[in-house]
């Protein structure tokens, strides 16, 4: 049997100098053919994903009247004459600060805390340990939509409805970041490492700061994009907690320029695309971090 394979391999092989060219030329030919198909279906799907980018930004250049009638496909002259509109209706740069202030701030505190939760449950044992984090899991299974009734009167028992605290302070408790850094913590910061450096003399607060938020970077880099966005986009909070029209962020103002009888398609779409620019920025800074913190993840085991 051995020795029929050995026959039939060597059969395969090319006995000339031509054969070889051909069988060079066709093995050159399948790689270019497989190459073009996977250009074209990559090119295809980011032409999908770029398109209502496109279509945002080509329908802020024309009139209401093109937007609601014409398919639009190349640009207008009417981006000026949009942006001047919307900012005789809104302050669109105050949103703009509003939302930066929101956005960051919870952000930040999004990302510290969680880091710190996921760091407790995953390197401390203590009673209940278990019981509280599957808490946490499963609270992330209520759509926060049920409990706005109650946030809204449990910021006015505290004075805090028309300002910014109860839309940054909630940040502070995000299930979702907790369970994903969990996981990072349980992979990437093994217990020898923290039993090193309590004997070199470091304390708990020292060894997280140190050592913990570090070896997390790459994870909370890929959370801060999601974090960011979620933030910056936050619209029914600040419509519900917040009364005074120049306290609201972009997406509440850009909201404003609809009205009962008519609304400036025009306006909305220069309001859009220029909220979507610190998106587009936080995630070109940040999207090579992502790829890290979900390698991170997939290591496990």
């Amino acid at each position: 049997m051995a020795m029929a394979q050995s026959d039939q391999f060597e059969s395969r092989q090319p006995s000339s100098v031509e054969e070889i060219r051909k069988l060079d030329r066709s093995y050159f030919v399948k790689r270019m053919v497989g190459r073009v198909i996977v250009y074209a279906i990559l090119i295809f799907l980011t032409m999908v994903c770029l398109l209502p980018f496109y279509s945002m930004i080509i329908s802020a250049t024309h009139s209401n009247s093109d937007i609601a009638t014409k398919l639009l496909l190349l640009p207008g002259g009417q981006l000026l004459a949009n942006y001047h509109r919307l900012m005789q209706t809104v302050n669109v740069w105050r949103g703009f600060g509003n939302s930066i202030v929101i956005a960051v701030s919870s952000t930040v505190l999004s990302l510290y805390f969680s880091a710190l939760t996921a760091y407790g449950f995953a390197k401390y044992r203590f009673k209940g340990s278990k019981l509280l984090f599957g808490s946490v899991l499963a609270s992330m299974m209520v759509p926060g939509q049920l409990g706005i009734i109650g946030f809204f009167q449990l910021m006015h028992g505290f004075h805090m409805l028309n300002t910014y605290w109860p839309l940054i302070l909630p940040s502070i408790a995000n299930a979702f970041g907790v369970f994903f850094l969990k996981q990072i913590c349980d992979e990437s910061i093994t217990d020898e490492l923290i039993e090193a450096a309590r004997i070199d003399g470091a304390s708990e607060v020292r060894i997280f700061h140190r050592l913990a938020l570090p070896l997390l970077m790459p994870g909370m880099s890929a959370l801060a994009i999601f974090f960011f966005i979620g933030n910056w986009n936050s619209f029914l909070n600040p419509l519900i907690i917040l009364f005074d029209n120049n306290l609201q962020p972009l997406p509440v103002m850009i909201a404003m320029t609809q009205g009962s009888n008519f609304t400036d398609y025009g306006a909305q779409y220069v309001g859009v695309a220029i909220s979507v620019v610190p998106i587009i920025i936080v995630f070109a800074i940040l999207s090579k971090r992502i790829i890290g913190g979900l390698s991170v993840g997939s290591l496990k085991g």
